[in-house]
């Protein structure tokens, strides 16, 4: 009995010593006060039209921050007093959140204090798609629906328009990469439990769509 205990004893030891460096990462993720986005400038209107498109081949380099900063707001930043937004939401119920997957960690955008909240550390953007260059692409949006804020609107009402509002906050990011020469590309082909299990959504929050920016490789 002895002999079994210590050699449980010593089992158990080494994994709360494995879990350390797991405990310490997610500590060592701390909240990202994002620069104030620089509203002005920007190609006009018409040349981002023109110049739009999906790109799958991305430069592995980080986005500065306020490049970050700038596409997020563009993206569905509050660009009014009243706290609406860059993008249009059904019966404005802002329900699309932004979850940001970095390197570092996977982070949720609050637009209200436009800053990133850390939800989970290390480097989980492999998951965020099907595809190869999402693992080594600097930045993964993820857009996720949160069904809580819809009430009691109609099933119809409810299965329609959080996608449609998704795409809205996609197209301002794909506008803004057109503008600031980033690759971009919308995606679809995500294992949807998978990476909610990762950002520990609830049963009542959708994945919708995910968003692979980077610059572009050379």
């Amino acid at each position: 009995m002895c002999l079994t205990y210590r050699s449980f004893a010593a089992t158990a030891a080494v994994i709360v010593m494995s879990l350390v460096p797991c405990v310490a990462a997610a500590q060592n993720l701390k909240p990202v006060q994002l620069p104030a986005p620089r509203t002005e400038g920007g190609k006009p209107l018409m040349d981002v039209l023109k110049s739009r498109q999906s790109a799958r081949v991305f430069s592995p380099d980080a986005l500065p921050q306020q490049v970050l900063s700038n596409l997020l707001w563009a993206a569905f930043g509050v660009n009014r007093p009243d706290g609406r937004r860059t993008a249009p939401s059904a019966r404005n119920w802002q329900e699309i959140d932004i979850y940001v997957v970095l390197p570092e960690g996977a982070y949720l955008y609050d637009a209200k204090s436009h800053a990133l909240k850390p939800v989970v550390a290390g480097d989980h953007r492999a998951v965020t798609g099907t595809q190869a260059y999402v693992a080594t692409a600097p930045v993964n949006l993820v857009y996720v629906a949160d069904y809580a804020r819809t009430g009691q609107a109609p099933p119809e009402e409810r299965e329609l328009f959080p996608p449609a509002d998704a795409g809205c906050v996609a197209e301002n990011a794909y506008l803004f990469c057109a503008s600031e020469g980033l690759a971009v590309v919308v995606r679809g082909l995500i294992d949807r439990t998978a990476l909610a299990k990762v950002l520990n959504l609830r049963a009542d929050q959708k994945i919708i769509l995910a968003q692979t920016i980077g610059f572009p490789k050379k």
